[in-house]
């Protein structure tokens, strides 16, 4: 991503957390990036160019969290933990994954783009931006897919594997969970670690 992308996204970020989108300048956000309104208007187009952006670089680094989580460990309970940790901290820290996940959107949040609109952008990394993001259940498919994907050995039988999916489900509804009622004494992880040792996982 070119520079001057990013750092506007950074400027855009920083001005959601402080504040309600709609009361978010275009000039303010090329003025803290340090580059022209013109610029911010030719990577995005518009301020709702630059609303999917955000939202879709977001999205992007939740998956990215993801795949480090089941990355980082050798024992498959641990990867479900670890997962089910990282979505709800992200969640918490983040008020548009927390929206992308849950579908909780508020006023001062951007609106979340509508499907089957063309993109009319010639820069490429705005045109995918400016494609659908995933609904809250298609996250949770996502995550839960490449959770088995991680996880599972060839050769196992497709009973095991729609067992696997189910218990990959149930770690990462966990997670969520923890971002309206965060969990007690040692966290998400340790909540999810229970619920694997009564599934006998």
């Amino acid at each position: 991503m070119p520079a001057a992308r990013e750092s506007l996204l950074d400027a855009a970020g920083r001005a959601l957390a402080n504040r309600p989108w709609s009361t978010v300048r275009m000039v303010d956000v090329a003025a803290a990036a340090g580059v022209s309104r013109q610029t911010l208007y030719n990577e995005f187009g518009s301020k709702d160019g630059l609303a999917r952006a955000l939202m879709r670089r977001e999205a992007d680094g939740y998956l990215a969290g993801v795949e480090r989580a089941l990355a980082g460990h050798a024992d498959p309970r641990d990867r479900l933990a670890a997962t089910a940790e990282w979505t709800a901290t992200a969640a918490r820290a983040n008020a548009l994954v927390r929206a992308m996940l849950t579908g909780a959107w508020n006023e001062r949040l951007p609106a979340p783009a509508r499907p089957g609109l063309p993109s009319t952008s010639t820069v490429p990394a705005q045109r995918r931006a400016d494609g659908p993001l995933p609904a809250p259940g298609d996250f949770l498919r996502i995550v839960r897919d490449r959770a088995v994907a991680v996880l599972t050995a060839p050769g196992t039988p497709a009973a095991d594997t729609a067992k696997l999916a189910f218990t990959c489900e149930l770690a990462l509804r966990l997670g969520l969970s923890c971002v309206a009622a965060p969990a007690g004494e040692g966290g998400t992880a340790a909540l999810v670690h229970h619920a694997l040792h009564r599934e006998q996982f």
